[in-house]
């Protein structure tokens, strides 16, 4: 059983839509119910009773469920994304969880998308855009430390930008370096659907997951080909159609 956090949201579908399509067995988790999902548990990653609900049979988890940008912190960040990552690490490792694929962001190396040298690397150094990205560098070394204690193989995934509104869709046609980074629903999906079924052992690794750069790699995307088979389909602006309400910039 594949169990994905943040079933509902814009990649989460992407995802639970992959792995039905490659009939996994998938549950979901989110608050609110997941479309087109019959196994699917609604409930808080900050309830930690609502989480171990969810892992119960689970082999592999996808976590994506987080507050996904800079917020306010004592309220949301830390609620969401710290304690609830502490939720549902301690809630696999008690269900016998044997892999983990856990949603980093790029924006933990933010510094230098601009400046590279590119493509960044799993060593490039961690220059967080602020707080929101400061969670991600506390979900990667909690998957460290599970990797190294417990032997669960984790996986952190720096993930490019995957629009969830069209103002963001509109930003991203704006900025030449985000359209380098832009990852798709579609893309997204088939990542992480990749890293949850591949037949690859491994411990601990941070990958990128983007769809094609349309002028320059910035993120190196060589090791989630090598550990999961990952290979991008769409560039820049395929796939936002998915985004409810946006068209395709004409710019």
């Amino acid at each position: 059983m594949i169990l994905v956090t943040g079933s509902a949201g814009k990649i989460g579908q992407a995802v639970v839509a992959e792995l039905q399509a490659r009939q996994c067995p998938v549950r979901g988790f989110d608050r609110v119910p997941t479309p087109g999902l019959k196994d699917a548990v609604v409930g808080s990653i900050t309830n930690p009773d609502d989480v171990r609900s969810a892992m119960d049979g689970v082999e592999v988890l996808i976590h994506l469920a987080a507050t996904p940008d800079d917020d306010l912190f004592v309220e949301r960040l830390v609620p969401n994304n710290i304690i609830g990552v502490y939720h549902v690490f301690e809630a696999a490792r008690e269900a016998g969880v044997r892999r983990m694929i856990v949603a980093s962001s790029g924006q933990v190396v933010w510094g230098s998308r601009l400046t590279g040298p590119w493509p960044l690397g799993e060593h490039a150094t961690p220059t967080p855009r602020y707080w929101y990205a400061a969670t991600k560098l506390f979900l990667e070394g909690a998957g460290r430390a599970f990797a190294d204690r417990y032997g669960i193989s984790v996986a952190a995934v720096r993930l490019g930008w995957c629009p969830r509104t069209p103002e963001q869709v509109q930003e991203i046609a704006q900025l030449e370096w985000a359209q380098d980074v832009y990852l798709s629903p579609e893309d997204a999906g088939r990542f992480f659907a990749d890293a949850a079924t591949a037949k690859t052992e491994f411990t601990f690794a941070i990958v990128y997951a983007t769809s094609i750069p349309k002028k320059i790699a910035r993120y190196d995307l060589s090791l989630a080909q090598k550990l999961f088979g990952y290979v991008p389909t769409q560039t820049w602006p395929e796939g936002i159609e998915t985004v409810v309400g946006a068209t395709p910039p004409t710019g």
